[in-house]
């Protein structure tokens, strides 16, 4: 299985692709290196960085039929990966 589930891409993620900062989501239990062993092996670039953060999942209600339906997100973990200078992920090559 893949450290690396997919690379997040909204308006702040793209804003950092200019800095050279990537993000993607990944396995809870990875870590630091593991992570950066998997970007270079993927996308063939040199990693200068990793930062990591969890998201704790939260709890959730909403309404069906006259019930109270209740449950909890799911508990994700993402890395920001910073390239050496000059190189660059294509992330929209797979697509």
């Amino acid at each position: 299985m893949s450290v690396l589930k997919r690379p997040i891409v909204t308006e702040k993620m793209t804003g950092l692709n200019k800095q050279g900062k990537y993000a993607f989501e990944v396995e809870l239990k990875a870590n630091k290196l593991e992570i950066v062993k998997a970007v270079e092996k993927l996308y063939g670039v040199n990693v200068e960085s990793v930062n990591t953060l969890r998201s704790l999942g939260k709890k959730r209600s909403k309404n069906i039929n006259g019930r109270v339906v209740t449950g909890k997100t799911p508990t994700t973990k993402k890395a920001i990966v910073t390239v050496a200078e000059g190189e660059v992920i294509d992330i929209y090559a797979d697509l």
